[in-house]
């Protein structure tokens, strides 16, 4: 989780272009061998990109655009209910396995590009209101951008640095 959470949407923006670009620097280092070769956990970086991908959309469609969360992962309601965040994420990894590394590199610039853009337009004072009414904690939508966007890079950029 983010040390300090930004103070507005500018504040946002540029700790979630600065996670990016550093994400980006390390998949450029990648060879084309290296961009398929799962880790010990049998994902490759590609499959961790396609990840990144499949949680910004679902993270918009979802938590920005109040979607259920069965819809925005692409599933009915009595599979997603079914599903912890392991499962979820099984789930979105046999979606993405036969896509090529361009397609994947393609959609997720696309992705990213999308989000910042919806984030852009969006109120700050929205991303401060609680995720959840039913939250006792009240915690806000802006947590969730954060790990779903720059949180989550940071953290699939140190998975595929080791390949490195």
């Amino acid at each position: 989780m983010a040390k300090e959470l930004p103070k507005n949407t500018s504040d946002l923006l540029s700790q979630i272009e600065s996670e990016w670009r550093e994400l980006l620097r390390v998949v450029d280092q990648l060879t084309p061998k290296q961009m398929i070769t799962p880790d010990s956990g049998g994902w490759s970086p590609k499959d961790n990109l396609a990840h990144l991908s499949a949680w910004m959309n679902i993270m918009r469609d979802c938590y920005l655009d109040k979607k259920p969360a069965h819809e925005a992962m692409g599933m009915d309601a009595a599979t997603y209910a079914g599903l912890d965040e392991t499962g979820e994420n099984a789930v979105l990894f046999e979606r993405n396995r036969g896509r090529t590394v361009s397609d994947v590199l393609l959609d997720l610039k696309r992705t990213y590009a999308v989000v910042v853009e919806t984030l852009r337009k969006r109120p700050f004072t929205d991303l401060m209101k609680p995720l959840r009414d039913d939250d006792p904690e009240k915690r806000p939508v802006l947590l969730s951008v954060l790990g779903n966007t720059s949180e989550h890079f940071a953290e699939h950029r140190a998975i595929i640095e080791r390949l490195l």
